[in-house]
């Protein structure tokens, strides 16, 4: 994704530009899902991880207030980690066969997904230092922090 530009006023009343990054967390369909996460209907019975990149998934509604406020955590994570983690939030409340087949039953809940071996669930809100631990420690080799 390129940076754009976004026009900043300082304090003092100055505008300035600033070359900003958009950084997107996408919010994944059931079809998404099967395309680049994982063909569950392909391998029913096994987990064949379809990313380029270790993933987080939040699984969320819009409704629910832990996952309100855990979302500018995630956002933030999202910039810091841009290229090295995928960031993919999936609304429960609109995906509710994708929520049954992980078995979602209180949100938020994070799934976290590594290069190689099956993903781990995370249940509950977490704060920044405790979901950057996470990555760092179940999705990142050391010389990739």
């Amino acid at each position: 994704m390129s940076p754009s530009v976004a026009i900043a006023v300082e304090p003092d009343g100055k505008k300035t530009e600033k070359e900003v990054k958009k950084v997107f967390v996408k919010v994944l369909t059931i079809d998404e899902f099967k395309k680049c996460i994982m063909d569950f209907e392909k391998n029913p019975s096994s987990w064949v991880y379809k990313g380029q990149r270790p993933a987080i998934i939040d699984f969320y509604a819009d409704w629910c207030g832990p996952c309100k406020a855990m979302a500018p955590v995630f956002k933030e994570l999202a910039q810091k980690y841009d290229g090295k983690v995928d960031f993919y939030k999936v609304n429960v409340d609109d995906e509710k066969e994708l929520a049954a087949l992980f078995g979602i039953r209180s949100i938020p809940s994070l799934l976290f997904i590594p290069m190689e071996g099956k993903p781990l669930m995370h249940l509950g809100a977490v704060g920044i230092a405790e979901l950057e631990n996470a990555i760092i420690n179940t999705l990142l080799p050391p010389d990739e922090e």
